[in-house]
């Protein structure tokens, strides 16, 4: 026997360190239907995302929704894909955050990344972490409003990726942060260095949250009141007015009634009451996406030219900045000091 009083014959397991796991929501892997369509299958059968009948819902999902969108959202992609890399833009922030972070604390903290759907999967991520020797983990979902469409869908794979573990490591969620100092800060900081930017002011800056379905928060999603939250604080910081910069909601999918009002609703009567210069701010989202880059910046812009608009500028995420980088640090320090 050694003189650590192990058997010589006694399985080698790493353990002892501390993991951070950041998770997104996910992205195909090629702005193909193939991939699009791979993508949107597991993403679309998630019951926290879509929650009606199965027996409602597999049918239309797999009989028209698989057949009929990928090649649509294929093509909206492509006009934002990252060639260089071959990744999308949601793919290489949270990529970069993961490496700067990582940077920052070289082997004290193992920091990986992962997506909700997709790929690499929080599975695989786990199991990484975990043969790593991380038997304390810490995850840091990437949303900052709490929705159980989002948050809850993460917490639901990282357990399911220790259901047959015989070691579990410890795992602790970072909560939502739609109202942390340093986040709102982050928002004004990106902001206010945009707008600076340009050769022109906007007459009003639309706040653009992705949307649920209205019964979700009527059933007790709390994350309308965070949207709400996080609205009044940029609004304060930025010393908006709430006609200068109203809430708004994207993305809806699907006939029945989402959270309201809607982003395009809100351009179209602006432009109407004769606003000619806008700018668009998506704090939902931390890393530029899909919804960002082809929903707001492509698509939204055609409609407001379309509708007598003359400038239009999205604001960017946060993306990999200084700010998010200090934010995500920040989250960490907090979340696994017990730990340490």
């Amino acid at each position: 026997m050694s003189q650590n009083h192990r058997p010589n014959d006694h399985p080698l397991a790493r353990h002892g360190r501390i993991g951070a796991l950041l998770v997104n929501l996910g992205t195909p892997d090629a702005p193909t239907s193939s991939a699009v369509r791979r993508y949107l299958r597991e993403f679309l059968a998630d019951k926290r995302v879509v929650d009606l009948p199965r027996f409602i819902w597999l049918p239309i999902l797999h009989g028209i929704i698989l057949n009929v969108r990928p090649p649509s959202t294929a093509k909206k992609y492509k006009k934002i894909w990252f060639d260089v890399a071959n990744e999308s833009p949601l793919r290489h922030y949270t990529r970069k955050q993961a490496s700067t972070v990582a940077d920052l604390y070289e082997d004290q903290i193992i920091i990986e990344w992962a997506m909700r759907y997709g790929n690499p999967s929080i599975a695989k991520t786990v199991s990484k972490l975990a043969s790593s020797g991380c038997d304390k983990i810490l995850i840091v979902p990437l949303y900052p409003q709490y929705s159980a469409t989002t948050t809850a869908s993460v917490g639901d794979a990282v357990f399911d990726a220790l259901r047959n573990r015989r070691w579990q490591p410890a795992i602790r969620m970072a909560p939502p942060f739609y109202d942390e100092a340093l986040y709102i800060a982050a928002l004004r900081d990106v902001t206010t260095r945009h707008l600076e930017s340009l050769s022109w002011a906007p007459e009003r800056v639309v706040i653009s949250f992705h949307g649920i379905p209205q019964r979700y928060f009527d059933a007790g999603d709390p994350y309308f009141c965070h949207c709400s939250k996080t609205a009044r604080l940029l609004r304060e910081a930025m010393q908006w007015s709430d006609d200068f910069a109203p809430m708004a909601f994207q993305s809806k999918f699907g006939r029945e009634k989402w959270l309201e009002p809607s982003t395009e609703q809100t351009i179209k009567i602006a432009s109407e009451n004769g606003i000619k210069n806008i700018a668009v701010i998506t704090p939902a989202f931390v890393s530029d996406c899909i919804e960002t880059l082809e929903e707001i910046d492509i698509e939204l812009r055609s409609i407001f030219e379309s509708n007598g608009g003359e400038k239009f500028t999205l604001i960017p995420c946060l993306n990999d900045s200084p700010e998010m980088i200090s934010l995500l640090q920040n989250l960490i320090e907090r979340e696994t000091s017990g730990w340490r």
